[in-house]
């Protein structure tokens, strides 16, 4: 009987641990949001109104669009990809806790609406962090949108050609894929401060083009992926080149 009643003791304090340990990750998730929230403020000064939201016409959304973005970056802080599951776990853990908390479709439309505040706002953060960096690092990675035996049945981009994926080929992975290619430009300390997605068919090369010239005085480390015949000239003829590509 006293075996019985130390086992039901245990079990007891085990349910209670994970209920106090429940609880905290719902406070961190609300934590989160408000800490977000207040770096969106601070770095969006003269981007937005005083209630947070873009300057335009028409009645003033009560979540404010800075909201709508600190609410985004809480989302990939904790790696949850799915929308819906964020708003079932928000109603869940803290219903009361964000005022004038919108619907999960709203959140998908004020979303899209806001890519650019947010973009914005981690410029300005990443020039902060490392405003005064000189060397780059530049390099593309594959995203596949399906499997390579699904690609003919998908219907991604069918209605928008120019943003529709394609077929692409990873050297460095030696795999044919269909999807997109993600091209970023990362500084030594690991903030990125530019980046771009394209079809997987268009070459590393018209990046390059696009971000080399806002990039001036600079050092740009690069695979040879991003080196042709006029680049090869470039780095032959200028003494003070601002292209790096390793020789090995």
């Amino acid at each position: 009987m006293l075996k019985k009643l130390h086992i039901s003791k245990i079990i007891s304090n085990l349910e209670y641990s994970i209920f106090k340990l429940y609880n905290l990750v719902m406070c961190n998730l609300y934590t989160k949001f408000v800490k977000f929230l207040e770096i969106c403020k601070h770095f969006s000064k003269d981007l937005v109104t005083e209630s947070g939201n873009i300057r335009r016409p028409g009645p003033v959304p009560r979540f404010s669009d800075l909201e709508v973005v600190a609410l985004s970056i809480t989302a990939e802080a904790f790696s949850i990809d799915s929308e819906n599951y964020l708003f079932n776990r928000m109603n869940k853990e803290c219903p009361n806790a964000i005022p004038n908390l919108i619907s999960r479709r709203q959140y998908n439309q004020r979303r899209k609406l806001t890519m650019a505040l947010g973009e914005e706002i981690r410029k300005a953060i990443a020039k902060v962090m490392d405003g005064g960096e000189f060397v780059f690092s530049i390099d593309s990675k594959p995203v596949r949108v399906c499997q390579n035996a699904r690609a003919k049945r998908c219907t991604m981009g069918y209605d928008d050609f120019e943003h529709a994926p394609s077929w692409g080929y990873c050297a460095s992975q030696n795999m044919h894929y269909y999807g997109y290619k993600l091209h970023a430009l990362c500084g030594v300390s690991g903030v990125i401060h530019s980046y771009d997605l394209t079809a997987a068919n268009v070459h590393d090369l018209h990046y390059l083009k696009d971000i080399r010239w806002e990039y001036h005085d600079c050092t740009i480390l690069g695979d040879k992926g991003y080196l042709s015949a006029p680049i090869q000239l470039d780095l032959f003829e200028t003494q003070t080149s601002h292209l790096k590509f390793p020789t090995g």
